[in-house]
């Protein structure tokens, strides 16, 4: 097997031109907005360039101070600075402008394409450092949009108009001024580098300090609990330290290469003054254009100074924008069906079934063969990690076969359009999602929001939810928190039972569904699942034995095989694996 070649400096560089060119196709379609911006910096180094011009007038008028030399250079100074201020306004308004314009399309991009990536995608990323890429990754993209840009027009612009100034007046003197332009490049060059590198680990170690932070804010109570405050203090200081380590090398570098560009400006300047005192160069300059020419040269520090210091905010951009635009290239769910049916009996068939996660040897699943009649309840039993979760993740491809088919009426689940194929089956999971919204809001979720009110409340009603409802202040649109923090664990549960009744889907999974509910709480959910498992395939992981004692048959999972299938009855009477399972659960309860 042979090593990766890492890619050379050519290639590395290649890759960055092209990264910030696809970045500024993001600000084609507002040209109108980017024309005005330019016209604006025109203005603004046109003015600049002006008012180092306009030293010769400012001379000439000391030296001869009659009464229309002070109204001109009056009118002069007013008439330059109220330019300079249109150019300013116009540029920074008009690339700002682009440049949120770019950030709301990048952030709708990057958001549309997490919508639509596998479940791998979400395995393999923590959601912190994906929250970190639509926020701080993506407003360091704006720099290298709005600021950067903004700066390298405006005073690139003003450094050309000084420079044509300076020819015009005296092209000799300007040759000498330029002589320290190579050395600047160098320093640049190698301020550029350094400012990409750095850049990306501040990135990393953003998504690291968001990452930490979400996790301890979300399991406030287990931190509590368990006297997990000191340790999560360290964790957040160690990822923030490794934070500020990043930020200070990238604010020094920033803060030994300008002023090392101003000593080479200025060792420029000062060569101009020895210089420009020998009578053969100065040859018939006057007193006013001698000043005019040093001013367009010290003039010209402050821009030169700019658009290097510019170079931190572009390579922090294209840093950030090639993680963002990695995200928006990760392939997709593969969605190539066609076949999309109104509704499906619900006859399920796995035909020689196996799976296994990415990047492992070793099949979760093996030789999974099964036929489930529309309308039969089955349920899955097994200890934990047999792969029963695995096998009903499946169903709606929320992970891809690696072998073997599975087959719904008939056609394989690949052939169905995926939201067609997700629209005929609703899922109740151990870990209950709720969103920050009404609980009306939470049961009537996605495609199930045009349901009326009557519709909502039957669901909740049959889920056993209305009791703890209509004791809510404001009934239905009650607002329940982040993922439901107002409610108890039962109440989160029957929400979620409710939101799948709502669906009225002709396939039902539930994994562990009763789990976080009360025995009491549990004997009127089962009651509420019992009828709405009749007429619909239902596929049922439960822990606890007692809950799927009536359903049509039993699957006993092991190793990522069924390793026995029948009634309730059955199996007790085998002796077998549910036997032993349905004994140890008969004493632990005893």
């Amino acid at each position: 097997m042979t090593e990766p070649v890492a890619p050379t400096p050519t290639a590395r560089a290649g890759s960055n031109w092209q990264t910030y060119k696809r970045l500024l196709a993001y600000a084609r379609p507002f040209w109108i907005a980017f024309s005005l911006a330019v016209v604006g910096n025109v203005i603004y180094a046109a003015a600049s360039t002006g008012m180092a011009a306009a030293m010769e007038y400012v001379i000439t008028a000391i030296e001869n101070p009659t009464d229309q030399n002070r109204l001109f250079l009056t009118l002069l100074i007013v008439g330059v600075f109220a330019f300079r201020g249109l150019g300013t306004f116009m540029s920074q308004y008009f690339i700002s402008y682009v440049g949120r314009q770019v950030i709301n399309a990048l952030r709708t991009q990057v958001f549309d394409r997490l919508m639509d990536l596998p479940s791998r995608y979400f395995d393999d990323n923590a959601s912190g450092r994906l929250v970190s890429k639509l926020t701080f990754n993506v407003e360091q993209v704006a720099e290298a949009t709005t600021n950067a840009v903004t700066i390298t027009l405006r005073e690139g612009l003003t450094i050309l108009g000084l420079l044509g100034f300076m020819l015009y007046t005296n092209w000799k003197l300007t040759l000498i001024f330029l002589a320290v332009g190579p050395l600047i490049g160098l320093v640049v060059s190698y301020a550029s580098k350094r400012f990409r590198k750095i850049s990306r680990r501040i990135q990393g170690s953003m998504g690291d300090i968001t990452h930490v932070a979400s996790e301890a804010i979300t399991g406030y109570r287990v931190v509590r609990t368990f006297g997990g405050e000191g340790y999560e203090r360290e964790r957040f200081r160690q990822v923030s330290e490794r934070n500020l380590k990043q930020s200070l090398k990238m604010a020094s570098t920033q803060a030994i290469s300008v002023p090392v560009i101003q000593v080479l400006v200025a060792v420029a300047i000062a060569s101009l003054v020895w210089t420009m005192l020998a009578p053969e160069i100065r040859g018939a300059m006057t007193t006013g254009q001698l000043v005019a020419f040093i001013t367009a040269a010290t003039t010209m520090a402050k821009p030169i100074r700019q658009v290097t210091s510019v170079h931190a905010k572009i390579q922090k951009g294209v840093a950030a924008a090639h993680d963002v635009f990695e995200t928006m290239d990760e392939e997709p769910e593969h969605d190539n069906g066609s076949f999309e049916p109104e509704r499906v009996e619900g006859n399920i068939e796995f035909d020689r079934v196996a799976f296994r996660y990415r990047d492992q040897l070793d099949n979760v699943l093996q030789d999974i063969s099964l036929e489930i009649p529309a309308g039969q309840s089955v349920a899955l039993v097994g200890r934990s990690g047999s792969g029963k979760s695995t096998m009903v993740s499946l169903l709606p491809r929320f992970y891809e076969i690696s072998e073997g088919d599975i087959r719904i009426d008939g056609c394989s689940i690949r052939d169905f359009r995926l939201s067609a194929l997700r629209a005929q089956i609703a899922l109740v999971t151990q870990n209950v999602v709720l969103f920050n919204d009404t609980i009306a809001a939470n049961i009537a979720y996605g495609a199930l929001r045009d349901h009326s009110l009557e519709e909502i409340r039957e669901a909740a009603a049959k889920a056993h939810a209305l009791e703890f409802i209509d004791r809510m202040p404001d009934g239905l649109d009650t607002m329940i928190g982040d993922n439901g923090v107002m409610l108890s664990g039962g109440q989160r549960q029957r929400l979620a039972i409710a939101r799948a009744l709502l669906k009225n889907a002709p396939i039902l999974i539930l994994d562990e569904a009763t789990s976080a509910l009360d025995t009491e709480s549990e004997r009127h959910i089962q009651e509420a699942l019992e009828t709405v498992m009749q007429g619909r395939t239902t596929l049922v992981i439960a822990h606890r034995l007692s809950t799927i004692e009536k359903a049509d048959r039993i699957l006993v999972m092991d190793g990522g095989r069924i390793v026995e299938s029948g009634r309730h009855e059955e199996l007790l009477a085998a002796g077998g694996a549910y036997a032993q399972l349905h004994q140890m659960q008969f004493s632990e309860s005893a």
